[in-house]
């Protein structure tokens, strides 16, 4: 179970790392067309809060899975 969680924040990783390229400036040219995240700013800083957080739980699985075997 958990190394399906593990594939899971993979791709979401992934998929979030392609969707915030900085030469387009990501969804924040979206956020302001179509106004579905908010203003610019805090659809940025959602973004950057879902990164980090995929990334600790990325880590945290990764070394779990180290420690036990």
């Amino acid at each position: 179970m958990l190394k399906i969680l593990w594939f899971i924040l993979n791709i979401a990783i992934i998929l979030l790392i392609f969707i915030r390229t900085p030469n387009n400036g990501g969804l924040a040219s979206f956020a302001t067309k179509s106004d579905i995240l908010g203003s610019p700013n805090s659809a940025e800083k959602f973004l950057n809060n879902l990164t980090w957080a995929l990334i600790m739980g990325y880590f945290s699985l990764a070394i779990s899975f180290n420690i036990n075997n």
